[in-house]
């Protein structure tokens, strides 16, 4: 399951994970081992690959807390192990946007007392009270992006700039053209492109956007999140609709390919840090947010992980060629007009697991 497709649910958290790109193995956290007050260690439970031995080793000289990883792949699966631990022994989780509300109405966080934060003033202007949790009183953003087209420019006459690109040059681009594998984020960027909201909830919109790709379906080689990567990199694909941290990663491996975040609007995720309202170590839980609200921290990250960093003092700590990727760092007006994909209701997802449905079957 693609690590956005939130409407997939798992049911299981990946423990245990052996990160090969860094040579070590996540610890698997037994909750039932962290007791209530305890200060000399904290558990964190994250993203695979949002950390590593030289971050947890820098924390402990810093603080004197070992923090011990462990790891999900999904919200769904972080969120079901939580419940049915009663929330565990973490003390840090790394939840996305979306899941930040869902946990907050859920009663799971606790809400964060900022005179304990040091460094929330260096967030850029637009992270510090998203709409996701206005005030950040439950989180505070770790890392962000966003959701465009990647693009092979020496195989196309005319380059995307926005989603009506592959309406208008179906054919050109006919079976060499991915879709994501994810309702929300295909249906939704339809929906930006006829000009309304990507969190659409009035009916006849999304099917609008249902019509509107029907015209595109025969098209489309395959609805993927993965796939198109290597069939990118060989030339079998001219565009793919993407997460701008993969389109950072494969665009390092050919110099033709570019990413264009859609002039219309988009959808941008952001990464979070949250303190779980049963946090056997509170303390702890503080220091971790601001030693990674460090600049010189927050830009290691963005360099290792290809996250866009929604700190402005660390973003002026990378080097200009990073500061100058689109990819990571997309200008206006399209990221003015981006959207994060926000819950819908019960109801209304099952309209839009309808169409998508019948756009994807047969």
């Amino acid at each position: 399951m693609d690590r956005r497709q939130f409407l997939q649910v798992s049911s299981t958290a990946l423990s245990g994970f052996a990160l090969s790109s860094c040579g070590w193995t996540l610890a698997n956290v037994n909750p039932a081992t962290a007791t209530q007050g305890a200060t000399d260690v904290l558990y964190i439970y994250t993203w695979a690959g949002y950390t590593d031995d030289d971050l947890l080793e820098r924390f402990k000289e810093q603080t004197g807390i070992r923090a011990v990883a462990d790891v999900f792949d999904s919200n769904e699966a972080m969120l079901a192990r939580l419940q049915a631990s009663g929330g565990g022994g973490y003390s840090i989780i790394y939840p996305s946007d979306y899941m930040v509300q869902k946990m907050a109405a859920l009663g799971f966080l606790l809400e964060l007392d900022k005179s304990k934060i040091v460094g929330l003033e260096r967030l850029f202007e637009r992270f510090e009270s998203p709409n996701y949790d206005p005030g950040n009183r439950y989180s505070i953003p770790l890392s962000w992006g966003t959701t465009g087209l990647i693009y092979n420019r020496a195989k196309l006459r005319e380059l995307p700039q926005d989603w009506d690109y592959l309406w208008q040059h179906k054919q050109e681009i006919a079976k060499r053209v991915t879709l994501l594998n994810d309702v929300r984020e295909v249906i939704g960027a339809t929906l930006r492109s006829l000009g309304y909201s990507y969190n659409s909830r009035n009916p006849d919109e999304i099917k609008a956007a249902y019509e509107k790709l029907r015209l595109l379906k025969p098209a489309i080689a395959a609805f993927s999140s993965d796939a198109w990567r290597n069939q990118i990199l060989t030339g079998d694909l001219l565009v793919a609709m993407c997460y701008s941290p993969d389109a950072n990663e494969v665009i390092s491996e050919n110099d033709d390919l570019e990413y264009v975040l859609p002039l219309s609007g988009s959808s941008v995720f952001t990464d979070t840090l949250v303190i779980p309202s049963s946090a056997p170590n509170i303390a702890g839980a503080y220091a971790w947010i601001n030693f990674m609200l460090q600049p010189e921290v927050a830009a290691q990250i963005c360099k290792r992980l290809s996250f866009a960093t929604p700190n402005e003092t660390a973003f002026k700590l990378l080097p200009l060629e990073l500061q100058n990727n689109v990819s990571l760092f997309p200008p206006n007006p399209a990221i003015g007009r981006c959207e994060s994909v926000t819950p819908v209701g019960e109801e209304m997802s099952e309209v839009y697991d309808r169409y998508w449905t019948q756009l994807t079957s047969g």
